[in-house]
């Protein structure tokens, strides 16, 4: 949905319109007992001065001491009603203000867990985080305070502008006068204000990005003694951050000084004109002071106008990144079947695949795998092996072509039904903070704790866990930096194999391993062979040579295909990448 931030975020919140009215008639309704104390004033000076000719003595009470005993009562059930509706919208705004935050946080996450992975490569991590945090922080912020702010000083200036006029047409006037210019120049300013709010959250994106960059990268960073460098580009993007902040609060904070000098004009106005009325016995005395108490009350608050514009213009910079990324297209469309649980056959045919504005990385491309066999890829890095493997899991779609499983186009498929069938392995592991065991169950949370030992044990996992501090109850900290680079490898890999799915796809999942590692989870895809259709990819050949098939990749082209002794004997490339490793032939 296009148009201004407002606009959309209530189009975006109508599911609680209901709270909203309820919150704002509370915030009305407490405004008005606000206002109510001047006139109970004027009304008591109006007693000590009129004594029996008061106007409440015209309402039927005429000994003094009684009118100033229904004027107390009256207080009372002011300041409570007015307390009572306080504690209400206090709680209904900032209630909603959590409900809205925690609804656009998961929905905005939601929708970009459904993002195609090219949409993540032209993003930053920060700056996605800014967006789920910071912004979705700053609109909580506005419902949270903000809003009943703005609806209580509409609601002051309506409610005193009708009592000045009922009491007194050119006190009103005068009084009045003012409110137009501080309007012209609100709207003014909200304008000249937005662009530089939307610069604000910019730059702290970029910021983030720079942070969430290097604290990823903290070990590079010291083995190349480059803190010094890396201080100097946060300091470059905190600069920037504050330059923009500085710009915005230049142009704010000259709200409220100017605001003022155009309030005082009214209030003296006020004081004078209506203090030369009541001498003249054309005003009474209690009136006047009513209405030199609202003239306070009316122009007072709106010295806060550039606060509010302030907290309003930041949330709604802030609300429009997030809507805009809500808005953001799905290219990945879910399908609606299942998996027919067939033999595992794999096949891509005549696809075509290119990353944006680059030459095609696969041209009419045809593989085919057969149910409960191995294939192994091997190539030159950017020859289009892990693209392969993506294409299977849909993280992208081809721009020709088809890829199916047993027959089936995966476009056709029900995403988690596909990935479901699919067990990966990862060149880039990734663990999640928490125990060895939660890690190895991560993708299926159910399963026994024989499962779970079973999988390791076929990972060659099982041994290294047993040694550790608490087994499989042990923290593996933050992307599994408690454990080397191996063991995190054969982690993952029992991951995979826990979820038994038809297909095993293993990439490059023996790079980060030592070689009696490598020799031992060789001999777990041995024994486990012809029960998934598996797929490997990788660099180091002593991994794959009892594979049923290999295909060489050449800038996305099958150049050779065959066993590793045909292959080998072939003396193509995948001879001279045998001869290098081997040590028969100089790299």
């Amino acid at each position: 949905m296009s148009g201004p931030p407002l606009r959309r975020l209530i189009h975006y919140a109508r599911s609680h319109r209901r709270a909203v009215w309820l919150a704002t008639a509370c915030s009305v309704l407490n405004k008005l007992f606000d206002l109510a104390p001047p006139a109970l004033i004027g009304a008591a000076v109006d007693v000590v001065v009129e004594r029996e000719q008061s106007l409440i003595a015209r309402l039927g009470v005429t000994d003094v001491m009684d009118q100033l005993i229904v004027l107390a009562v009256a207080t009372v059930v002011v300041w409570g009603l007015e307390s009572v509706f306080e504690y209400a919208f206090g709680v209904l705004w900032r209630g909603l203000a959590q409900t809205v935050q925690h609804e656009l946080r998961l929905d905005a996450y939601r929708h970009i867990q459904d993002l195609d992975l090219a949409w993540y490569a032209e993003q930053s991590r920060g700056g996605l985080m800014a967006v789920l945090n910071d912004d979705v922080n700053q609109l909580e912020r506005f419902l949270d305070g903000g809003a009943n702010d703005l609806i209580q000083v509409l609601t002051t200036v309506l409610a005193v502008g009708a009592a000045f006029f009922g009491l007194s047409f050119g006190v009103a006037g005068l009084a009045m006068l003012p409110i137009p210019v501080i309007l012209w120049f609100s709207f003014s300013f909200q304008r000249r204000i937005a662009p530089r709010y939307a610069a604000v959250r910019s730059e702290v994106g970029a910021l983030n990005a720079v942070l969430e960059n290097n604290l990823a990268g903290i070990a590079t960073i010291k083995s190349f003694v480059a803190e010094e460098r890396e201080t100097r580009r946060v300091h470059v993007a905190s600069q920037r951050y504050r330059d923009a902040n500085q710009a915005a609060i230049s142009l704010s904070a000259a709200f409220s000084p100017l605001i003022r000098m155009a309030i005082v004009v009214g209030f003296v106005a006020t004081l004078v004109y209506g203090g030369w009325l009541a001498v003249n016995d054309q005003m009474a005395v209690g009136t006047y002071s009513v209405l030199v108490f609202l003239t306070q009350r009316l122009l007072w608050p709106l010295t806060r106008l550039g606060s509010m514009f302030d907290l309003y213009q930041r949330a709604m910079a802030s609300t429009e990144r997030v809507l805009d990324l809500l808005d953001t297209e799905i290219t990945l469309t879910d399908g609606t079947r299942e998996p027919v649980g067939g033999a595992g056959d794999i096949a891509w045919e005549g696809v075509t695949f290119s990353w944006a504005d680059r030459e095609p990385l696969l041209q009419d491309f045809t593989l085919a795998v057969p149910g409960g066999s191995t294939l192994a890829l091997v190539g030159a890095t950017g020859a289009g092996k892990s693209t392969l493997v993506r294409l299977l899991l849909r993280f992208h779609d081809p721009q020709g072509g088809r890829v199916t499983l047993d027959g089936v186009d995966v476009r056709e498929l029900r995403l988690a039904g596909l990935r479901g069938s699919i067990g990966l392995v990862d060149q880039h592991t990734f663990l999640f903070p928490g125990t060895v065991r939660d890690n190895i169950a991560y993708g299926a949370p159910d399963a026994s704790d024989e499962e779970i030992r079973r999988a390791a044990t076929q990972a060659e996992a099982h041994g290294f866990i047993e040694e550790l501090p608490q087994g499989y109850e042990t923290d593996v900290g933050e992307g599994g930096l408690r454990l080397s680079g191996g063991q995190r490898q054969r982690l993952s890999i029992a991951r995979a194999l826990l979820i038994r799915a038809p297909i095993l796809v293993l990439d490059e999942a023996t790079s980060a391993v030592d070689n009696e590692t490598e020799a031992a989870i060789q001999r777990s895809l041995f024994r486990i062979s012809g029960q998934h259709t598996a797929i490997i990819i990788a660099h180091r050949l002593s991994t794959i040579r009892h594979a049923d098939r290999v295909v060489v990749l050449d800038k996305g082209r099958i150049a050779e295909d065959g066993t590793h002794d045909e292959l080998v004997a072939a003396g193509g490339i995948y001879a001279r990448l045998w001869a290098v490793q081997t040590g028969e032939a100089p790299p």
